[in-house]
């Protein structure tokens, strides 16, 4: 009886664990600077559910999956859904027309809502 019980927590423990689904970008805008730099102001959806389970970073790719930027998340936001942070001064190389902006979270990695943000 107590293998049952221990099979039952840990089912519990991981289902509870992965109810927070992936990382959504639900909005992304962006500003170019005088300096030619662009200042990114990304959204994002997630069900955190603490310590162990939360949207840790956003990042910022061009055409080829070269990752041009990253803001890292330090903490979870378990209420405030959805949140917005904002990268400045970004440097963008020559040529780039778009950037693919994607989540991340601590169990499931990289999935969800991606956006695509055209440059002018």
């Amino acid at each position: 009886m107590k293998n049952i019980k221990i099979v039952f927590l840990s089912s519990f423990l991981f289902s509870a664990a992965t109810i927070a689904g992936e990382v959504d970008v639900v909005d992304a805008k962006v500003t170019k600077n005088n300096d030619g730099s662009y200042d990114f102001s990304v959204s994002l959806l997630h069900a955190d559910s603490g310590w162990d389970h939360y949207a840790n970073r956003w990042e910022l790719l061009d055409n080829q999956q070269n990752i041009l930027a990253t803001r890292t998340l330090h903490h979870p936001h378990e209420n405030e859904q959805p949140f917005t942070r904002s990268l400045h001064r970004v440097k963008i190389p020559a040529g780039v027309k778009q950037i693919l902006v994607r989540g991340h979270d601590l169990v499931h990695g990289y999935g969800g809502k991606q956006m695509t943000i055209e440059l002018n």
